[in-house]
């Protein structure tokens, strides 16, 4: 149990009190059969108003708590607030291999990799558990927790109600959404800074789309690495941040140690982090950023979740993004208020305040939560003309195994408008397309079974060749696409079975 001494239990807002009311509610009226998810904006308090629904249930319930993190500081700050309102926790991390003493908690906090491992060993790791919490609920690594606890209530808590893997959609998991108070309103409450948004328009082309629906870090080093876009940073920075706390994030580390050498050229007081640092450089590091009013801290990846420093005035996105969630999430770190701090600045030099809109704005997450897939088609709209020109980069390892290079070769645009020049069908270009597909599969399998895996490796790829290819056509909508990817993959499959069986 963490010492409480050291940590202030904090005071629920008016609105918070109302959403553990609202949400304890919903519990109790939908009985055992019902998952509840529910949004709140990064900055709203979330840890607070769980770890008091934890409190409260185990106390009316007499049942204990299990709540999820995904990063070993939220399980911290988490067991912090619990042990402050005097919740008897326990965090469990790697080095948790048993748990003699499980009467002497009401809550446990875990890591989900952690806890996975330990349940597949013993099914009842962790027993007695009538409420599962889980934290940034969006990750789709919780999901495999969830069939441990079957009999228990799950309350996912998230900021961006949108799944990181767009083939398994929250509402698969979720009954219902809870939606809370929005950036507007935590603003004109005084509960959030609000953001100032500056914008400069940059050439993404060169970024590819990888597997998760994301730029490639590989392709976003070289289009943020080159001169001239270091050179657009340390512009924008001095045009509108010059003696700001300042919060850089970048795609790739590469890109970071070009911006440090950049800034440090220049004389600014700048470092770098990145996840590769050890726990002692980076708490030094993060030391040195708050007691520094100057400090530029150029990042990657590492504090876009369980961090926080209030004292952040500017946040720049050196970087592109195609995920929602992301987008909120590094602007959500500069958005805590301090009493000498009712705002903030965004620096965006990814095009994004162009794809999602600024940080402010309205956004209906019950759309989102039930239609995940037309909610994203509309937000990335906006960029279909530079999706043309976005390649497609395939995972680490694929070029061992095929011949990715003649997939690269093959354009199904150009593809397209030569079978219309040619009086052809536009649809004979999906034929030629899976053609393609299947030689390379076939070129490199040992048998079916063989040509299935290397199938399912090119799947991601075949989604993004459909989609430019519905781009093409006059008329499409998301259940045409869907309909083409079933059909492309199901005589995918005819074609290997043909040829593979017989050899």
């Amino acid at each position: 149990m963490i010492d409480t001494e050291l940590y202030e239990a904090k005071v629920l807002y008016p609105f918070q009190e109302s959403t553990v009311n609202q949400i304890l509610k919903e519990l109790d009226d939908n009985g055992r059969d019902f998952n509840l998810l529910f949004q709140l904006p990064t900055g709203g308090g979330k840890t607070v108003i769980f770890s008091e629904i934890a409190r409260r249930y185990i106390e009316e319930k007499k049942e204990k708590v299990l709540i999820l993190t995904h990063r070993i500081e939220l399980s911290v700050q988490t067991s912090k607030q619990l042990s402050a309102i005097r919740v008897n926790n326990k965090v469990i991390n790697s080095e948790v291999k048993s748990i003699p003493e499980q009467d002497d908690y009401q809550c446990f906090i875990a890591m989900v990799e952690t806890l996975n491992n330990r349940l597949n060993d013993d099914v009842n790791f962790i027993k007695g558990v009538g409420l599962v919490i889980v934290d940034e609920a969006h990750y789709n690594s919780f999901r495999k927790i969830f069939q441990f606890y079957g009999n228990a209530n799950i309350l996912g808590v998230t900021a961006t109600p949108l799944s990181s893997n767009k083939a398994l959609p929250l509402n698969d998991n979720y009954n219902k959404l809870l939606v809370g108070e929005s950036i507007s309103s935590l603003i004109e409450g005084g509960y959030l800074a609000d953001a100032d948004s500056y914008t400069y328009d940059v050439n993404l082309h060169g970024l590819k789309i990888g597997s998760n629906g994301d730029f490639t870090v590989s392709s976003s080093d070289v289009v943020y690495g080159n001169y001239f876009m270091q050179e657009k940073l340390l512009f924008a920075y001095e045009e509108v941040a010059v003696g700001n706390k300042t919060l850089i994030f970048n795609s790739g580390i590469d890109t970071s140690i070009r911006v440090e050498e950049t800034f440090k050229k220049r004389g600014y007081n700048i470092r770098h982090l990145d996840s590769t640092y050890s726990d002692k450089d980076r708490k030094e590091i993060l030391r040195w950023f708050k007691e520094s009013p100057d400090a530029i801290l150029s990042s990657v990846g590492i504090l876009t979740t369980g961090f926080d420093e209030p004292t952040v005035e500017t946040i720049i996105l050196n970087r592109a993004t195609r995920s929602l969630t992301l987008y909120h999430q590094m602007i959500g770190r500069g958005s805590r208020r301090l009493p000498n701090k009712a705002r903030f600045k965004v620096i965006d030099l990814g095009n994004n305040v162009r794809r999602f809109g600024i940080w402010q704005d309205y956004l209906n997450w019950q759309d989102a939560f039930k239609f995940p897939d037309r909610f994203l088609e509309a937000r990335l709209s906006e960029a279909e003309d530079l999706e043309f020109e976005v390649g497609f980069e395939f995972t680490k390892g694929t070029a061992e195994v095929l011949n990715v290079k003649e997939l690269y070769e093959f354009n199904i645009k150009e593809v397209y408008y030569d079978c219309i020049d040619n009086g052809l069908k536009g649809k004979d270009a999906v034929d030629k397309s899976m053609e393609n597909h299947f030689e390379v599969i076939r070129e490199a399998s040992e048998d079916y079974y063989h040509g299935l895996e290397l199938l399912d490796m090119v799947r991601d790829h075949i989604e993004h060749r459909l989609k430019l290819y519905t781009k093409c056509i006059t008329k499409s909508t998301p259940n045409y696409l869907k309909y083409l990817m079933e059909t492309y993959n199901r005589q995918l499959r005819q074609k290997l079975r043909a040829v593979l069986d017989d050899e």
